[in-house]
């Protein structure tokens, strides 16, 4: 039987907006070592395929409206890459996967940095392919502002071609290790790239063997049609935002379909979408524990989410619509949040108290049985492979996840009772 797949992603330390103002919340455990590992080990001992860390390089959104910047908790956090080499001393099985930008980074560290990685935790570990749309990154990397979207991409593209030539610079049995000839590798499986494109000149070859994996796995998480045509290409998995189950298969099938005609016909990538969960023994202990965090959201917060998409709404009633000229969007991320606004006739105060309770804007509240009838309709009906775990509040998203939503999972059948491979992509099923 098809397996679902399950990812935990870490970022914050939850991905309610709020989660800082829990009465749970330990302040500073978002640069504390400690509690990462404990989050990782007890993912692992649950056999999630892997665990994510989001990533930006800069304090990222304006201080719209006015003062709202102090109120966000994106501010702090562990250079993810550290952190998870940290990480893969600490745990055995679960896979590593962190963001890294294809804007302010070069090729030739990246391809280093994973492939490291991948070789300190027995080929576990895995990139998440972005390109970088802030303007408050750029003012970090000698920029004014961002470069335009086809530039972004454009170098995207070529940037991840260069990451695979890279990684594949040695073949697997290069490295002879000769004493009495005094051969240390066969000259003739070393693999000069000598890449030349509009966006790189790249000579190559990397200074790292081939990893365990052949190579780190990579992830995508844009849903841009730029997006969709690398992640088709390259990706091993997929990271989405759909909102409602009737996108998540259109987008599915497009993906699908992209991979095919790159001759990909072995169903990856593999299509994981973000889910924001909310969980107790009963209907009214699960919506008990989404109240308390929505209580919990500052007005400040709240119109800072939505800054990105909507610009400063500060001025507007925050129990009103909001401004019909809205509903294009902005940047593909914030598309589907808009759409649920104009198809549920949201106010802005609903709006944000929606993008607030889940990263993606789509969570669940409800007891094991209500949860995993909903992930099992999208995981039998063409709309996921599995899901990003993106839990409201840390740890106690993932003592839940154990208490409820994993027994209930395996109850039908649906998720591993332990790991089938040594490497991430093995137990991917990814070969």
């Amino acid at each position: 039987m098809k397996k679902m797949r399950l990812g935990l992603s870490m970022r914050y330390h939850g991905y309610h907006v709020a989660a800082w103002r829990h009465p749970d919340y330990v302040p500073g455990c978002n640069v504390d070592f400690r509690s990462y590992r404990d989050i990782a080990r007890a993912a692992e001992a649950e056999k999630l395929d892997m665990i994510f860390f989001a990533d930006g390089v800069a304090v990222r959104g304006t201080d719209q409206p006015e003062g709202a910047l102090s109120h966000d908790m994106r501010n702090a956090e562990l250079e993810p890459l550290t952190l998870l080499a940290a990480l893969a001393g600490s745990t055995d099985h679960i896979g590593l996967v962190a963001t890294a930008s294809t804007t302010y980074n070069e090729p030739f560290h990246i391809a280093r940095k994973y492939a490291s990685l991948d070789h300190i935790s027995g080929g576990r570990a895995g990139w998440n392919v972005v390109t970088s749309w802030s303007d408050q990154e750029a003012l970090n990397f000698n920029r004014t502002e961002n470069l335009p979207r086809e530039a972004r991409y454009g170098r995207a593209a070529e940037f991840v071609e260069v990451v695979k030539g890279l990684w594949n610079s040695w073949d697997a049995d290069a490295f002879t290790h000769d004493k009495a000839s005094g051969q240390f590798y066969d000259p003739d499986k070393l693999h000069v790239l000598d890449h030349r494109g509009p966006h790189f000149q790249v000579r190559g070859p990397l200074n790292s063997c081939r990893t365990p994996q052949g190579r780190p796995l990579i992830v995508q998480a844009g849903a841009s049609n730029q997006g969709r045509d690398i992640a088709a290409e390259h990706a091993d998995v997929v990271y989405s935002v759909s909102q409602t189950v009737e996108e998540a298969r259109a987008f599915y099938a497009d993906l699908k379909a992209r991979a095919a005609e790159f001759g990909r016909l072995d169903n990856a990538p593999l299509i994981m979408p973000g889910i924001t969960i909310y969980t107790g023994a009963t209907q009214a202990e699960a919506q008990a524990r989404f109240d308390e965090l929505q209580a919990l959201i500052d007005p400040l917060a709240g119109l800072n989410i939505l800054y990105t998409f909507c610009g400063d709404l500060s001025g507007h009633d925050l129990d009103g619509p909001l401004p019909e000229h809205l509903f294009e969007g902005r940047i593909t991320i914030g598309s589907g949040l808009l759409a649920k606004a104009k198809a549920e006739n949201l106010t802005i105060r609903q709006l944000y108290e929606s993008a607030a309770a889940g990263f993606t804007g789509r969570y669940i509240i409800g007891t094991a049985e209500t949860v995993v009838d909903d992930l099992q309709h999208w995981f039998e009906t063409g709309a996921a492979d599995g899901f990003n775990i993106c839990p409201p509040i840390l740890p106690q998203g993932m003592a839940d996840m154990s208490r409820f939503i994993l027994p209930e999972l395996r109850r039908r059948g649906l998720f591993r009772t332990d790991y089938e491979g040594a490497t991430l992509r093995q137990n991917l099923g990814l070969g």
